[in-house]
């Protein structure tokens, strides 16, 4: 399995505000769905973090993301660990494949997949 990049997501009911303040610190928008913004590093565009105010399909927030190149095996090995998912694995319309599941301190992590 490869770690393609590991994502922090904040939660704000403001990620405008949180945009304008990582401009500051060089971030720059690349993706924008309207409860899901991510700012990257221009130079590095896998140094990124993302502001939500809700996740659009799954019942929690997630605290980080972690895009794999294969999640479907991710998956497996994480539910035969016997950690907990979260939020079953399905195909999103936005054109990621993914699922949740907390960490050994409770912490959400969103497993995914661009497809």
């Amino acid at each position: 399995m490869t770690v393609r990049r590991v994502v922090p997501n904040l939660h704000s009911e403001n990620p405008v505000k949180h945009g304008e303040f990582y401009g500051l610190l060089g971030l720059e928008e690349v993706m924008n769905h309207g409860w899901i913004m991510t700012l990257a590093s221009p130079s590095n565009p896998t140094a990124q973090v993302s502001v939500m105010t809700r996740d659009a399909t799954a019942p929690v927030h997630p605290d980080l993301s972690v895009e794999v190149d294969d999640v479907d095996a991710v998956y497996e090995a994480v539910r035969k660990s016997g950690a907990e998912i979260v939020h079953p694995l399905q195909d999103e319309e936005w054109g990621v494949r993914r699922f949740f599941v907390r960490d050994p301190d409770g912490r959400v992590v969103n497993v995914l997949g661009h497809r």
